[in-house]
């Protein structure tokens, strides 16, 4: 074997060693008190976006007060991130970027929207992945009722699972590096839908 194939040998060896390494490298564990304070934060998040969601959709809203609303919204989500939405009147669930959820949403042919979220608790715990995030599972219930006149035009309860990503961020405060974990939401899948 010659020289130059040695070296690419054991170059090629090392990158692959340092790719398998990595994932443990990057994972770090939380301690149950940070856990409680991510777990906290992750609720709160999603409370945050079910009042949005609220005001989004309430007919009564100024339109600039909800692109503004939406673009705090949109904060709360990683990127390319997907809303479920689901219908008593067809078997299909259709799913939106959160932009375009939030635009259909105000686009409803009701003139009154109420959206209410309930019941909003973990499902599943999180779990450390190999890129060094914690992924974990929201529950909410969601209660829609549209009407137009003094009519009840359509009313359901849908469940929704919440991917949510916990990860490592660093930013700069006053010259120092400081870390902090960070809790994104990713998408809404929608699991059952019934009448109310």
């Amino acid at each position: 074997m010659t020289d130059i194939m040695q070296i690419f040998k054991y170059t090629f060896l090392l990158v692959a060693l340092l790719a398998l390494l990595q994932p443990a490298i990057a994972q770090e564990e939380i301690s149950p008190e940070r856990k409680r304070a991510i777990d906290s934060l992750a609720l709160e998040k999603v409370r945050d976006l079910s009042k949005y969601i609220s005001i989004i959709g309430n007919k009564e809203t100024r339109f600039s007060e909800a692109n503004r609303v939406m673009d705090r919204a949109e904060e709360l989500f990683a990127p390319d991130a997907q809303i479920g939405v689901s219908s008593l009147n067809k078997k299909e669930i259709t799913y939106y970027t959160v932009r375009k959820y939030f635009e259909h949403l105000m686009a409803l042919n009701y003139d009154k929207v109420e959206i209410e979220w309930y019941k909003i608790h973990y499902i599943s715990d999180l779990e450390l992945q190999p890129d060094g995030r914690y992924v974990g599972v929201i529950t909410i219930y969601q209660r829609f009722q549209g009407t137009t006149g003094d009519e009840l035009v359509y009313a359901d309860v849908t469940k929704k699972d919440i991917t949510v990503y916990v990860e490592k961020k660093s930013t700069q405060i006053g010259g120092r590096l400081i870390n902090f974990w960070d809790v994104l939401l990713g998408d809404i899948r929608v699991t059952e839908t019934t009448a109310r």
